[in-house]
């Protein structure tokens, strides 16, 4: 595949803050400023962050060859549009460059921030996970995707309804796969599942979504030529 322009189709999507009071605005600037100096000097702004975390992969959802030596991990909202853009328009290219081939075994992982039904999704993703196995996951995953609001006024706005996921459950499974979803994903096996993810962006320092990691490795470009390199030089690093 030819060299890619810098893809910023997967823009992130970040928690929003507070205005600062007008008041104290000038003396925020400063503040800003020194500290964008110090970094600057520290070397505090390098994007080539070479730590690598120690990720447990166990009990997680993944597409790709079982015996992949590289791992990577989308941390995703359900109502996040950036993460609807990544999962329409970038994740095609990692499945056809580097899934498809065997290269990477890709994982999904919840960062549910939004809104109160950005956790309801996690948690009933977790039970179809759980009760259906990795393909129905990944089909219902990527099905809940292509039915998030393209209104994104709607964002904040509780749309994801058990109603609402059980129909689109039944869109890739059975009416005996949904019963067997619908009576479980409210036990506290599924929120345990949703609290480990969350333990991991804590630990990883994760602030805004999608953000992806390489065998441990926060992925820091914007093409599928900068995710491509990473993918091999983690891929030579296992060897």
């Amino acid at each position: 595949m030819g060299k890619q322009k810098k893809n910023k189709a997967y823009v992130n999507s970040s928690k929003k803050k507070n205005n600062s009071s007008p008041v104290w605005l000038f003396w925020t600037i400063g503040i800003l400023t020194l500290g964008l100096i110090i970094f600057l000097f520290s070397g505090a702004l390098d994007n080539n962050d070479t730590s690598t975390a120690d990720i447990s992969y166990e009990n997680q959802p993944y597409l790709g060859e079982k015996d992949a030596t590289v791992n990577i991990v989308e941390f995703g909202d359900y109502k996040c549009p950036a993460c609807k853009n990544f999962n329409e328009s970038f994740f095609p290219l990692i499945d056809k460059e580097l899934i498809q081939t065997g290269k990477v075994k890709f994982y999904f992982l919840n960062y549910p921030f939004i809104n109160v039904d950005s956790e309801r999704s996690a948690i009933f993703a977790e039970s179809v996970y759980k009760e259906l196995g990795n393909e129905t996951f990944w089909k219902f995953h990527k099905t809940l995707y292509e039915k998030q609001p393209d209104d994104q006024s709607l964002e904040r706005q509780d749309i994801f309804t058990e109603k609402f996921l059980t129909e689109t459950l039944g869109e890739v499974t059975s009416e005996e796969d949904v019963k067997k979803v619908t009576e479980t994903w409210e036990n506290k096996d599924n929120e345990k599942a949703l609290k480990t993810d969350e333990a991991l962006v804590n630990d990883l320092g994760v602030t805004s979504t999608p953000t992806l990691f390489v065998n441990g490795k926060k992925f820091e470009g914007t093409s599928l030529e900068d995710l491509k390199e990473m993918v091999d030089d983690a891929s030579k690093e296992s060897k």
